[in-house]
């Protein structure tokens, strides 16, 4: 695959977008780098598919300005659709075509001569794991697979910048992997990526920085600090559970199994806690946070009140 560009990726100053009395997004401001892959992290209602739709040109935004490598998407939607791949999270399917029959006319409606849109859609399909089902129609494909065929239809004119909504939906674990494996690969080719999704340890494994959204707004750095900072559960396992549950006594919050959850003040007293435990003796063979810190930020938030 040609790889992406140097450009200027995703810039976002002051977006708002209302539906009637409903402010969807009230001021929302990021910028998302090339070669990186940036999460996209808020509740239901948050505007994170309201914004989305902005950045893919499919809505205008009321105030603020968008750059997507240097172009904008109000004042020129075609010079942004040549530059993204857009992934929502459901993108219908013809039914009747076959996979490669779709990925082949995407190709053509991009501009693609027709030998080379069949060139890409045999490459994409190969990519996206797709090649027992390449010659079969679209309506026979599960949910995952209609994820997998999205993806590529989104890959086919080789994006600068993607927009994926929800990209794991669906997928069983081992297409997750790939997707992970995937998106890296994209990214370390200098693509600029941007991704939203609920489940927030898959988007640990990939994610080289976040934008959080509260309300239709962006968090503040000082927001996002704070919630980092505060107080975290961790997890503890040992070859010897009883020696364990000894030497901890009460200061176990819960035990989930074998393994015993604390909840230190902060990261010193937890690593405190773990000298301790060595020092007893106690055999240690996991102490490691409950929750990634992307989950540990979005709980935090969720449990402060913006100032």
């Amino acid at each position: 695959m040609a790889e992406g560009s140097s450009g200027s990726g995703i810039v976002a100053t002051g977006l708002a977008r209302s539906f009637g009395p409903v402010q969807a997004v009230r001021d929302v401001s990021f910028e998302a780098r090339p070669g990186e892959i940036t999460a996209l992290i808020g509740p239901n209602g948050s505007g994170k598919t309201t914004l989305l739709l902005m950045l893919a040109t499919l809505l205008e935004p009321e105030h603020g300005e968008i750059r997507i490598a240097g172009h904008d998407p109000v004042s020129d939607p075609l010079a942004v659709r040549r530059v993204i791949g857009w992934m929502p999270d459901v993108l219908g399917a013809w039914a009747a075509l076959t996979v490669r029959a779709t990925l082949e006319l995407t190709g053509r409606l991009y501009g693609i001569p027709k030998a080379a849109a069949a060139d890409r859609a045999a490459e994409l399909i190969e990519l996206v794991d797709l090649v027992p089902l390449a010659d079969r129609p679209t309506r026979v494909l599960s949910r995952g697979q209609k994820q997998r065929l999205s993806l590529a239809r989104a890959l086919v004119h080789a994006p600068e910048v993607l927009l994926l909504d929800e990209p794991a939906s669906g997928l069983d674990p081992a297409a997750r992997v790939a997707l992970r494996k995937l998106l890296r690969q994209l990214a370390d080719g200098g693509r600029t990526i941007l991704v939203s999704s609920h489940v927030l340890a898959e988007l640990e494994e990939m994610a080289d920085a976040a934008v959080y959204l509260e309300e239709g707004t962006t968090a503040s750095a000082e927001r996002i600090a704070a919630a980092r900072a505060a107080g975290r559960e961790w997890r503890i396992r040992s070859l010897d559970a009883e020696a364990l549950r000894t030497a901890l006594g009460a200061e176990a919050a819960r035990w989930d199994g074998a393994d015993a959850i604390v909840a230190p003040k902060d990261d010193r007293a937890a690593a405190g806690l773990l000298a301790r435990l060595v020092a007893d003796g106690v055999p240690v063979i996991a102490f490691a946070p409950a929750v990634g810190d992307l989950e540990q930020t979005f709980l935090g938030l969720s449990t402060e009140t913006p100032s």
